[in-house]
């Protein structure tokens, strides 16, 4: 399956099943506060491979993330794994790196057939990423594991997160991101939930910076590029290659995509108990998998569909020419305004005649 050949009003490109929220670690910008132990209402595997099922219902390929917290907090994710790609699932996960994700497991996941294992750097040494994830010791785990995934023939993602602690560090991440033989880099820009709104965002005209320098990696790199939350930089690398004279079309991403995947919209993610949400850093429940179809609340909820209208935005987003290739992030969007359909703060650029109001970029009060 080609990701420009997905509709995404049918099926989303990527569906993310948060399939704990235990984890060992204590992240700074931790979106699910993650906690030690597990939940005692958190799907169940029976409940987790019937979801697995509605998955399927998607259509050939889907992908499917398995997420957390750390997902290898629970004893049966290989089983899962194993259960998905025999339904023809596309099968990812991102774990913790933690002294639990060892050879022998990641073995045992390439095994499993999983496809992909995304880790995140967010520092260049142990000092500024065991800093960031709270965790002595993470930097090496993490490190140690990507290499056990390249010996296991495991393509290996790299994800980092953008914010005031980290930017400093990002061109010596990319060094590493290289060295490490990763075959994407996905720049995380931060979104004010669970533990990130304590953390400090970048400015839009620092992030406007970040993104043209991540155009100039892209083109250099020899792994892809991709932003998440970050949807304005295909509105950065399309007005760069026009500046340039090149094509008036924007560049496929690390992915292969040429327009935003942007929450509810080729975006879906399933909380630990079940919840629907158009993203995890979307918070806004559509509905629930052990009362609803996966599909049909991806389908035809009102919160989802509303996503999926680029003509539905409002503020400067709404008026932004580039809306249908961007879109903004609808999470930072809701974080910071209370409305998923409100411009995002986080982008720097302002459409031509638009004197309306300039979006907040300070998180809102809204329920969890």
């Amino acid at each position: 399956m080609r990701p420009s050949d997905v509709d995404t009003s049918q099926r989303p490109f990527v569906c993310i099943w948060e399939v704990t929220q235990a984890c060992e670690l204590a992240c700074e910008h931790c979106r699910a506060d993650a906690q030690p132990a597990r939940h005692p209402d958190e799907l169940t595997t029976t409940e987790g491979k019937a979801l697995l099922d509605d998955a399927r219902a998607f259509g050939d390929g889907q992908l499917v993330v398995l997420s957390g917290g750390d997902p290898l907090a629970r004893d049966d994710t290989v089983d899962l794994v194993e259960y998905g790609v025999e339904n023809g699932l596309q099968m990812t996960m991102t774990p913790s790196g933690t002294g639990s994700l060892t050879r022998e497991r990641i073995d045992d996941l390439a095994d499993a057939g999983l496809r992909r294992m995304a880790l995140s750097l967010d520092g260049a040494s142990a000092a500024t990423h065991d800093a960031f994830r709270g965790e002595a010791g993470s930097f090496d785990s993490t490190v140690d594991a990507a290499r056990a995934a390249r010996d296991a023939g495991l393509p290996l993602q790299i994800n980092t997160t953008v914010c005031a602690q980290t930017i400093g560090d990002l061109p010596a991440i990319r060094d590493l991101v290289a060295d490490l033989d990763a075959v994407l880099w996905s720049v995380f820009f931060l979104v004010p939930v669970g533990r990130g709104r304590v953390l400090d965002p970048i400015d839009p005209e620092r992030a406007e910076g970040v993104m043209e320098w991540l155009v100039e990696v892209a083109d250099d790199a020899p792994f892809g590029v991709k932003t998440t939350e970050a949807p304005h930089y295909r509105r950065v690398a399309l007005q760069q290659k026009r500046a340039e004279g090149g094509i008036a079309s924007p560049a496929r991403d690390g992915i292969g995509r040429r327009t935003g995947v942007t929450a509810g919209d080729g975006f879906a993610f399933v909380s630990h108990v079940g919840d629907v949400y158009p993203s995890g850093f979307l918070p806004e429940s559509a509905g629930n998998v052990r009362e609803e179809s996966l599909v049909d609340v991806y389908r035809d909820s009102d919160l989802f569909e509303s996503l999926r209208d680029p003509d539905a935005l409002t503020g400067k987003c709404g008026a932004c020419e580039f809306r249908h290739v961007c879109g903004g992030s609808r999470s930072r969007a809701y974080a910071t305004a209370g409305d998923p359909l409100a411009s995002d703060p986080l982008c720097a650029y302002e459409p031509e005649g638009y004197d309306g109001p300039m979006p907040d970029q300070s998180p809102a009060e809204v329920e969890l």
